[in-house]
């Protein structure tokens, strides 16, 4: 994660993962203990705002765009967060952290709480780089 001109980017790669577009999103707390990475908890969501990049009422804090991964299962994203480098690492680096999740489909952008995307897939912990 790094802030240029009062946006701050975050970088993130996958791998393992199935082929095609997959839903990404930051979740509450850094812990991807449980099976299904349901211990991650609900959507990074500071605002209170509807989900999805292209919702008129939205987005979260943790609504990230769709990944495409390629037939070897990696894929990249650079994406840009809203809000100041201060108040996303307060909120992203918070006491119980931020897991980053990828969902099993892709996200409709629109759809509230979690885009249609599907079960979650693979989990991340947010971590200073």
């Amino acid at each position: 994660m790094f802030s240029l001109g009062g946006e701050v980017t975050i970088n993130a790669s996958f791998t393992g993962l199935t082929q095609g577009e997959h839903g990404v999103h930051l979740h509450t707390t850094g812990d991807c203990s449980a099976s299904d990475f349901t211990s991650a908890g609900g959507h990074l969501n500071p605002g209170n705002a509807q989900h999805g990049l292209r919702n008129p009422q939205g987005a979260h804090l943790g609504d990230l765009p769709n990944v495409t991964i390629a037939s070897d299962g990696s894929g990249t994203m650079s994406t840009i967060l809203r809000g100041t480098l201060s108040s996303v690492e307060d909120n992203v680096f918070d006491a119980d952290g931020t897991a980053i999740v990828v969902h099993e489909k892709a996200d409709d952008n629109r759809t509230d709480p979690a885009g249609a995307a599907g079960s979650r897939v693979a989990c991340g912990i947010l971590t200073r780089s």
